[in-house]
């Protein structure tokens, strides 16, 4: 199993640009998720392909993004957010609006 595991690990790039993000559903909720390439994993939702959650609830609209240089990183921070309540997402995703209001 260790051998299987070695090959598993370096398969995974765990270097680069890794983003945690959140979309807004249709109906009003969120979906938290991470990724190495955020334009293509939103389009991927809006095109019914992915997250079973999203079903029923496309279009998404990317409402929050953190990038991250490390997979390990981004894993963790998807955690955590996941963890958050609606409130604490929301707060977040005002601090992130408000800081990319320009962009």
């Amino acid at each position: 199993m260790k051998g299987r595991e070695k090959s598993l690990r370096k398969a995974i790039k765990r270097e680069g640009r890794f983003f945690v993000y959140i979309v807004q559903c249709r109906d009003g909720t969120y979906y938290t998720g991470y990724t190495k390439d955020l334009k293509d994993r939103i389009a991927l939702h809006n095109s019914g392909i992915g997250a079973k959650y999203l079903k029923g609830k496309l279009p998404v609209k990317l409402v929050y993004a953190k990038e991250y240089h490390y997979y390990k990183n981004a894993l963790s921070a998807e955690r955590r957010v996941k963890k958050l309540t609606r409130e604490q997402k929301e707060r977040l995703i005002k601090v992130y609006e408000r800081n990319n209001k320009d962009n």
